[in-house]
């Protein structure tokens, strides 16, 4: 049963488009701007190739990401309404973005309008690849056959079981974003130092390590997994990359002789968030006990 309710997610999920198509997800699209063009907007729909995205930045464009459009929300969760569906939409993460609350508006204003259905929002406090899994395990609940209600509650009530590691390549990306100090920035490409970072249970990026060395970062996410899983089962783990394929295929490697893990979904990370991380940015996501760093 794939028809209890429309399922809705937004592009900073990082899900594939023919992976949503085929678990029957709905993706919103956010704009973003390159040196003064916007794209993925209203007056300009077009999109670039992700290589040429992170491309385009490496040579020094600026990037900007713009906010959810209140009425493409709208329009989208009104069509599915209008098909006599309930819908329930999985939002970016409240600590990163406006977008959850605006949805929220949104789908309030819409309840009224259709009091024989059910409008849900639920905040995600996710993000890039980890949101994606949170709506690939939503799916997969709502293809067992629950109700709108009964998904909303459950991914309300697990998704500070989704963790969420990154690491950058270049620092200098995360103090345009300004999350960390122009001198962070600069000692730490002198020295090599690449930081560890997670989603905190409030859905925000936090810095919880670094380390030295490219290798040795990207292995220090699959020893947070180790300390992180306890006894959660993972039939799948998803790992995003800022056009860095090879390298997250060495994660999804490790974890695979570690834990034994054969399926993974490898996919870029969007310009929302790679406007922030920047090229070399690699993230990996899977169940654990928490999300809670001591």
């Amino acid at each position: 049963m794939k028809d209890t309710f429309q399922l809705i997610t937004d592009m900073n999920s990082d899900l594939p488009l023919n992976f949503a198509k085929e678990h029957n997800i709905e993706i919103m699209l956010m704009g973003y701007n390159v040196d003064g063009t916007e794209y993925l907007t209203s007056e300009h729909p077009e999109n670039l190739d992700p290589k040429e995205f992170y491309d385009r930045m490496r040579k020094g464009a600026v990037t900007k990401t713009v906010a959810l459009e209140t009425e493409l929300c709208r329009d989208t969760l009104k069509k599915f309404l209008d098909q006599d569906k309930d819908v329930l939409y999985i939002a970016f993460s409240s600590g990163l973005s406006s977008t959850c609350q605006n949805s929220m508006r949104v789908a309030e204003e819409l309840q009224q309008e259709y009091p024989h259905r059910k409008v849900r929002v639920v905040d995600s406090l996710s993000a890039s690849l980890g949101q994606g899994l949170l709506v690939h395990y939503a799916a997969g609940l709502r293809d067992e056959g629950k109700g709108v209600d009964e998904v909303a509650k459950a991914v309300e009530g697990n998704r500070l079981k989704f963790c969420h590691y990154f690491t950058v390549d270049d620092l200098h990306f995360l103090h345009r974003g300004g999350r960390v100090s122009k001198t962070t920035a600069v000692v730490g490409s002198m020295l090599g130092i690449k930081p560890v970072l997670h989603v905190d249970d409030e859905g925000h990026l936090i810095a919880v390590g670094k380390v030295r060395g490219r290798k040795q970062a990207l292995t220090a996410l699959v020893d947070h997994m180790e300390k992180k899983v306890g006894r959660e089962e993972n039939k799948i783990v998803f790992i995003s990359h800022g056009d860095c394929e090879e390298e997250a295929k060495f994660v999804a490697d490790l974890v695979r002789k570690r834990f034994g893990i054969k399926s993974f979904l490898i996919n870029y990370i969007g310009p929302s968030i790679g406007s922030h991380s920047g090229p070399g940015t690699v993230a990996l996501f899977f169940v654990g006990e928490n999300r809670t760093e001591k």
